[in-house]
């Protein structure tokens, strides 16, 4: 096994009314000026964010609020959450809603914690991230895994660029977590977020270690096993508490890192679907699945024996060859994808095909016009990309 580090400092409250202990722990975090972030309208009608808000005024702690943040979440946005944090002057984030809110919110604790410096700057790495405010969220919806990770993601609309960034200081104090709450959001929204969920350890399970890690491989097996035996319930009965709480907490721990350790992780599926999301605004599970079945049939050949091993573990495909295992098990991912209801190419997620100018400007995109390569299964370079937006572009 490959040596890792790995801390994951948030504190998780999970169960039926999670949402109830907010002002509580908040206190106990030293907050006394909360700034509330969340989406579109469905924690306002729901009643939600209100509820939090009673919470809040009769533990004696002030807040402001700010709603309106978007899917694949716009910088904009996070810079004037920023000045109004400040004049507030908020002493802790507090994030309502899905994965694009809770990214915002850490991008909202950064950039206050940072007045001085421009907030996408982190993001493009021309500033370093040294220092954060605190913060947390109620989870809304089961996908992104935000609530947990070490990441968050930004698209600046001016450079039509969507970017991705890691670091310790991404990690939540809190994650308000219950599975009740999710069980208004849209079908498409939960099926889309199941397949981000799958694709957070998939990126992790296939990576260039050779190396035996059986503990960290069964961690992400069983994981990617149980969202999809229940997924299939939760889509028939969004309402099935057992189904959607095992698909919420799989959301959190495929993006804690707890699936990956010991492995480098890949994530070159991720990076090719951030350029689809970043250029038509594509739904972001929904743009890793239209990829993965295309980047997977490139690459297996690699490592065959991973993938067959995957086909084993996940499918129970035990004859033929290497490649025979490993090309079928490839084929079962995509039509679980397809049964779902989620795109497996870029003709159904975008509607249309995409002509080889576009694709070669999304893959030199993705590159830094061929200045950087992409995973590390099979470090993808300009080239590599193209043919893998190409091959997506004909299913």
């Amino acid at each position: 096994m490959q040596s890792f580090n790995f801390k994951m400092p948030t504190e998780i409250i999970f169960g039926r009314h999670a949402e109830d202990q907010v002002a509580e722990k908040l206190r106990e975090y030293g907050a006394s000026r909360v700034f509330i972030v969340y989406g579109g309208g469905s924690v306002v009608k729901s009643g939600l964010l209100s509820r939090i808000e009673c919470q809040l005024t009769s533990n004696g702690l002030a807040f402001q609020v700010l709603g309106g943040v978007q899917p694949n979440p716009r910088v904009a946005l996070v810079r004037e959450g920023i000045r109004e944090a400040l004049a507030f002057k908020a002493n802790f984030i507090l994030a309502v809603g899905g994965g694009s809110v809770i990214d915002s919110a850490k991008a909202i604790a950064h950039g206050t914690a940072n007045p001085g410096i421009d907030v996408w700057d982190f993001w493009s790495g021309r500033a370093k991230l040294e220092k954060t405010m605190m913060f947390g969220s109620v989870l809304t919806i089961a996908a992104a895994g935000s609530e947990t990770s070490d990441s968050s993601v930004l698209t600046n609309e001016d450079t039509m660029r969507k970017v991705g960034l890691s670091s310790p200081l991404n990690r939540p104090a809190l994650a308000f977590m219950n599975p009740e709450l999710t069980f208004t959001v849209p079908k498409k929204q939960l099926v889309c977020g199941i397949a981000d969920i799958l694709m957070h350890t998939l990126e992790r399970y296939f990576t260039c270690d050779k190396e035996e890690n059986a503990f960290t491989d069964r961690v992400a097996e069983s994981l990617i096993k149980t969202v999809m035996e229940t997924s299939k319930t939760a889509v028939e009965n969004q309402e099935d508490y057992d189904a959607m709480s095992e698909i919420m907490w799989c959301g959190s721990v495929s993006h804690s890192d707890l699936t990956g350790l010991g492995r480098h992780k890949d994530f070159s599926v991720h990076k090719l679907g951030h350029e689809l999301s970043a250029r038509f605004d594509a739904t972001h599970g929904a743009s890793l699945s239209a990829l993965w079945g295309s980047w997977a049939k490139y690459i297996y050949k690699d490592n065959p024996a991973r993938f067959a091993k995957f086909a084993q573990r996940i499918f129970g495909i035990t004859d033929g060859t290497d490649e025979e295992r490993a090309e079928l098990g490839i084929e079962m991912m995509v039509t679980y994808f397809k049964n779902l209801g989620v795109p497996t190419s870029l003709p159904e997620l975008l509607g249309a095909h995409l002509s080889d100018s576009e694709l070669y400007s999304l893959a030199s995109l993705a590159t830094a016009k061929d200045t950087k390569r992409l995973g590390t299964f099979h470090p993808l370079t300009r080239k590599d990309a193209f043919a893998i937006y190409k091959l997506a572009n004909k299913e």
